[in-house]
């Protein structure tokens, strides 16, 4: 795995960023993989009444519509998120959308829900059942949908014959509009709808974990609103964050950083890993979270873990490292967890949420 992913890294990074992203998913199609590494019990997690093989997750936005979910979990991820995927088809934001910060480790994207619509990944989703591992879909509104929180229903009745959980996904930056649904009434609103759906279609296909997806450019007032509304509505959890659009004074490929679009990569990693710690600090054990955000090896995965992430996402990170990437996360968290004779992975969630929530970083 990792001699094929020093030789293909390169091509990859020689290509439009876009035209790198759907060879890799080609790639992930047609070639031959080893199988998934054996799972150690130390990395085991239970979280949302599933049980993940390890903390690792593929974040929303890699595989949007669910075509390589099989041949991720056998690169070593825990779990995978396909989506996000809008109740009709739309091609998104014009081209190019899509850019790499090469000397920043960062990704910048307006891809704007581009989307094959419910049909082509309940397709495919169907026809994978049977096989085992946790596939989580991600939903998302239709940017001209005159009604946003009926999208997010029709998702959740689409899917749940399908989805081993459902996130709601109302923090992208690239959908006009589409923050709106963090303010408090609105939240309320959409999840009282997309919850009553969810438990309507339960008498039938089983009750699925509901999370929500929020942005990491959120102030106090702001993340109180929204722990505040997904602790009384009871959902499963919280994803800790979606991209920024803000842009940090380090970044070094200050032109690339100009583009519209929402941030990824490393330089999320401060900012959403911050914002984790004080929703962690907030949900009060309530519910787990999923920290996404600039995780790019096993200290940074450490880090998001102890600032109150359960579970991980990742996503841009592989442009820069590669295919080996969870497998070399996987193995450098249970060293630490052998070298520290700490018996469960999950015994690093919280412990240094109040650091991590007063200044930040990694010290």
């Amino acid at each position: 795995m990792k001699l094929a992913g020093r030789l293909a890294l390169p091509l990859l990074l020689g290509l439009e960023p876009e035209a790198a992203h759907r060879a890799s998913i080609l790639a992930l199609k047609y070639a031959p993989l080893p199988p998934a590494p054996p799972a150690d019990a130390a990395l085991r997690v239970e979280a949302f009444g599933l049980s993940f093989a390890n903390p690792l997750g593929v974040a929303a936005g890699y595989d949007k519509g669910a075509e390589v979910p099989d041949a991720l979990l056998r690169l070593g991820f825990g779990f995978v998120e396909a989506g996000t995927i809008t109740p009709l088809p739309q091609p998104g934001n014009p081209k190019p959308r899509l850019f790499r910060l090469s000397a920043d480790e960062g990704v910048v994207n307006r891809l704007g829900f581009n989307s094959e619509g419910r049909g082509p990944p309940l397709a495919r989703l169907r026809a994978r059942r049977g096989r085992g591992g946790i596939v989580g879909v991600n939903i998302g509104a239709n940017k001209d949908s005159t009604d946003r929180a009926g999208d997010y229903v029709k998702g959740v009745e689409t899917f749940a014959e399908v989805a081993s959980y459902f996130t709601a996904n109302i923090s992208s930056p690239n959908t006009p509009g589409l923050r709106d649904l963090q303010e408090a009434k609105a939240l309320d609103d959409l999840l009282a709808r997309v919850i009553d759906a969810r438990d309507r279609v339960a008498e039938t296909h089983g009750r699925k974990p509901l999370l929500v997806k929020i942005a990491p450019d959120l102030g106090e007032v702001e993340i109180d609103d929204i722990v505040r509304v997904a602790r009384a509505r009871k959902i499963d959890g919280l994803i800790v964050s979606n991209t920024t659009i803000a842009r940090p004074d380090s970044l070094r490929d200050k032109a690339t950083a100009r583009e519209a679009g929402g941030l990824s990569g490393r330089p999320l990693f401060d900012l959403s890993t911050r914002v984790l710690a004080r929703v962690y600090l907030r949900v009060g054990g309530q519910f787990p979270l999923i920290g996404a955000g600039g995780v790019d090896g096993p200290e940074t995965a450490r880090a998001k873990l102890e600032a109150g992430a359960t579970l991980l996402q990742l996503y841009s990170s592989m442009v820069f490292k590669g295919p080996s990437l969870p497998r070399d996360i996987a193995t450098g968290l249970a060293s630490h967890l052998r070298a520290n004779t700490i018996a469960s992975v999950s015994a690093l969630t919280g412990a240094r949420a109040k650091e991590w929530a007063a200044t930040g970083g990694m010290g």
